[in-house]
């Protein structure tokens, strides 16, 4: 693994961080260098970005989720023959969890990869008072290895200077480069459709513009030569989580499509680590369920932008909800979840039917329903989390779920505003909104397997 890595961080939220590094990202790759993407917390858009600049795919580096050697594990084996890892931060370079610490934070990612940060500082109407903000970020924590700055949004190459002057008087690290704010680049809104959009290649100009950019003003030169960092120690293979069984012994079905695309690559790989096959198939395109699996999984996404493609097609909903009949072991997460229900009603009203097998209907709104950060423990007959286990995840939606008569929980979930229950068991259904990050409880992964393997044996 190469040791060129570093942290793309800010000083708050909208200053920059994904423009810019997009902008890193296509600018080495257009030097021919072999680039990995991370992104700090949970966020599922941001990496797509990444991968599609890069052309490999994107991890999330979560603290709060995950501990801290599992971190480092998902670094080193995402950053194995890569040249260079740019990860890029959330939200302000310390904010975090907790107010207190640096938990969960941009910051803490850093000190666990032992990597160098680059701040991004938004230098709208300032001068010198920018060294003040840099010098703060540099005293609030030694640990953090702030090595360069990048100005973003300064009036002119005049009034870069100025920045510059001053931040590397006073804070003795390099401003590597700046992007004017008449430029006016900023990243298409993250709305529910992006990722199709980047899929299908349209704003593949756009990164070569914002590369272009980045390759005009940014010392990309400069910025390789402070990336000061000592290689990171790989567990070893046999205790590591993606430590592989000799043995594919059981079939997953994994809905991916642009309505079924919220999957962390760390799920998947556990899975395959852990015995099974995974066989990929659209519902979006018409592709019923395949023959000869013994599980299902279907993740997240926005089921609702394609409601009525996914309610026209009546041979695939009825092929997953036989299966599921038949006792089928299935999760299902967020939009998975949704799309196994009666009913998807969009903002406008209009009642789409879904697959049917879970009792209830979604209905959409204009307003945010949840958002943060979830412990899960299960609920009774959740064959997932037996025994007290705990995992980790998020939850992240617009719509609610309506139940039509009594349901059994799936799970019971921790957040910030207190605890409640969540989800629904259905025979060997388990869905509900909340996203698991597997590896925060790789015990999950066991506990499915087993449950696909009795259900492959029993028939």
């Amino acid at each position: 693994m190469s040791t060129h890595r570093f942290v793309i961080a800010g000083t708050g939220s909208g200053v920059g961080k994904t423009t810019i590094t997009i902008g890193l990202m296509a600018a080495y790759k257009k030097r021919g260098l072999n680039v990995q993407g991370f992104k700090c917390g949970p966020d599922y858009i941001d990496p797509t970005y990444h991968t599609a600049v890069t052309k490999r795919v994107s991890r999330n580096l979560d603290s709060w989720m995950l501990s801290p050697e599992i971190v480092k594990e998902i670094f080193i084996h995402a950053s194995k023959d890569a040249d260079l890892s740019i990860v890029e931060g959330v939200m302000g370079l310390y904010d975090g969890k907790d107010p207190r610490t640096n938990k969960g934070s941009t910051a803490e990612i850093s000190t666990i990869i032992n990597a160098p940060v680059i701040l991004v500082v938004n230098c709208a109407s300032m001068a010198r008072s920018a060294a003040a903000v840099v010098k703060g970020f540099q005293a609030l924590d030694q640990d953090v290895n702030i090595v360069a700055c990048i100005a973003n949004r300064v009036g002119s190459i005049g009034h870069f200077n100025l920045v510059k002057t001053a931040i590397e008087q006073e804070c003795q690290i390099p401003v590597i480069g700046y992007l004017l704010k008449e430029q006016n680049i900023e990243i298409p809104e993250r709305h529910l459709g992006l990722i199709p959009t980047i899929e299908r290649g349209e704003l593949n100009s756009f990164f070569d513009q914002l590369g272009q950019l980045i390759e005009e003003t940014v010392d990309l030169d400069k910025l390789l030569e402070v990336l000061k960092a000592d290689p990171l120690v790989a567990p070893n293979s046999e205790s590591s989580i993606f430590a592989h069984s000799n043995k594919k012994d059981v079939r997953i079905a994994v809905a991916k499509d642009a309505a079924f695309n919220f999957y962390y690559k760390e799920n998947l790989e556990l899975l395959e680590a852990k015995g099974a096959e995974l066989v990929y198939f659209s519902p979006l395109k018409g592709e019923k369920l395949p023959d000869h699996v013994h599980g299902l999984y279907i993740g997240g996404g926005f089921p609702e932008e394609y409601a009525k493609e996914l309610s026209d097609m009546i041979i695939v909903k009825q092929s997953i909800k036989q299966a599921m009949e038949d006792g089928m072991p299935t999760l299902a997460e967020c939009g998975g979840f949704m799309y196994l229900t009666e009913s998807i009603e969009t903002t406008n009203g209009n009642i789409f039917p879904m697959v049917g097998f879970l009792p209830g209907r979604i209905k959409m709104q204009n307003k945010l329903a949840a958002l943060g950060y979830r412990e899960i423990t299960g609920e009774n007959g959740n064959y997932l989390l037996t025994n007290g286990l705990v995992a980790k995840g998020h939850e992240f939606h617009y719509s609610t779920y309506e139940a039509n008569g009594p349901i059994r929980f799936a799970y019971s979930i921790k957040g910030m505003k207190g605890s409640k229950k969540e989800g629904i068991i259905n025979k060997n259904v388990i869905a509900g909104y909340t996203h698991f990050h597997f590896a925060s409880c790789p015990e999950v992964v066991g506990n499915f397997l087993t449950k696909c393997r009795e259900w492959k044996n029993s028939g």
